[in-house]
């Protein structure tokens, strides 16, 4: 069971969370004309009186931009004054996750995005590792990731996610915990909602934007420390016939983390991980602000 946090941000109000309801009619629940957020906090380790919150700023000007495909003039800052008064209304005491949630709220039942009322919410939830630390068995997906050139895959958006659920759901009915993405050229895209690296030879690849993958701020974050590390990182198109031969493979998201991947059909990969390892101490201690040179990257709430 989950356990939400008592208080959401529900029509330009704090209410219970139990009382944050929307109409059957709601045109986004048709349509799919939604687009999300999703951000992790915790409490400071160093001072229980703080939320920490990684990249605040990065994921309101995504979910920002997100809007912009709906038709929605959604500024960034206010998505972020939302999330600040949120945590200090329901004080978490544990790690949690956060939704921000922009939609066509009407209760229209033509789809179109003009001349429709928009709406946004925001709500939460107790959230520890959303898939093993020790690491995950993948599975190739039968299903491909859509296009760019017939879904704004730049955005967030909640219609997009059928196939996800598509290919999360297939790995587990068939014995996997993951499922990994061709796009249609065949090549390897995501995971069902993270981002993929593979290591090879002691340089990191990752396909690039233009294989219609989703801008993940983890993945940024993974690029940015590996090069400042003194690793080679190239974003390109990678084969799936790669996967089977690597040395490491990981997975990225603000859900996952940074998550090992052990196994890709029936290709066990190496157990010595020591890239993906350290890419994730060096993330944790960045989230729970351990490291002076990352500061900029957390946000502080104070609770007090």
């Amino acid at each position: 069971m989950q356990n939400f946090l008592p208080i959401a941000y529900f029509q330009n109000q704090f209410v219970p969370f139990a009382e944050a309801k929307i109409s059957i009619a709601t045109h986004a629940l048709h349509y799919g004309t939604g687009a999300f957020g999703g951000l992790r906090g915790i409490r400071d380790p160093q001072s229980a009186n703080n939320i920490l919150l990684f990249r605040l700023d990065r994921h309101c000007q995504r979910l920002s931009n997100s809007a912009k495909f709906l038709h929605y003039d959604l500024p960034a800052d206010k998505i972020q004054s939302v999330i600040v008064d949120f945590i200090k209304k329901n004080k978490p005491e544990k790690s949690f996750y956060i939704r921000p949630f922009v939609y066509t709220s009407d209760l229209g039942i033509a789809p179109r995005l003009h001349k429709i009322e928009k709406d946004f919410f925001v709500y939460g939830l107790e959230l520890g590792d959303y898939l093993s630390p020790e690491g995950v068995n993948c599975r190739i997906s039968s299903w491909h990731r859509q296009e760019d050139r017939s879904f704004p895959l730049r955005g967030k958006i909640s219609g997009a996610y059928i196939t996800s659920s598509l290919a999360k759901t297939e790995a587990v009915e068939s014995g996997f915990d993951e499922a990994i993405l061709l796009n249609s050229q065949g090549k390897v895209c995501e995971a069902s909602g993270m981002n993929i690296f593979v290591v090879r030879d002691g340089k990191i690849i990752t396909p690039g934007f233009d294989q219609d993958i989703l801008e993940g701020i983890t993945r940024d974050s993974i690029i940015t420390l590996a090069k400042a590390s003194g690793l080679e990182v190239v974003e390109r198109a990678v084969d799936k016939s790669e996967l089977l031969i690597a040395d490491e493979v990981f997975l990225s998201g603000t859900a996952a983390k940074i998550t090992p991947v052990k196994r890709i059909e029936n290709y066990a990969l190496p157990v010595e991980k020591p890239i993906t390892e350290k890419l994730r101490d060096k993330l944790s201690a960045i989230t729970e602000n351990r490291d002076s040179n990352y500061k900029h990257w957390v946000y502080e709430v104070p609770l007090a």
